[in-house]
């Protein structure tokens, strides 16, 4: 496992500290669960960023639309 830092306002970490002391559990436990419950409310991110070349589709898409291209929405297949 590796080490990091991790930079927040003091009232935090007292309040984070507290909830650790009452629940038994160390501070890596909580960033530790703190990081799990991140990547599961951001599954779905990881799974379109896994599709190849679908950042660079979103961006030249983005791109086209910008740039006065593209369709409007009731002229797009469903």
């Amino acid at each position: 496992m590796r080490t990091t830092t991790v930079r927040l306002p003091d009232e935090k970490i007292k309040l984070l500290k507290a909830i650790a002391g009452l629940e038994g559990s160390s501070m890596s436990k909580v960033f530790e669960q703190m990081a799990d419950d991140y990547l599961l409310r951001h599954r779905e991110t990881m799974e379109l960023l896994s599709i190849p070349r679908f950042v660079q589709e979103c961006r030249a898409g983005y791109d086209e639309v910008k740039n006065g291209g593209g369709k409007p929405l009731d002229e797009l297949d469903d």
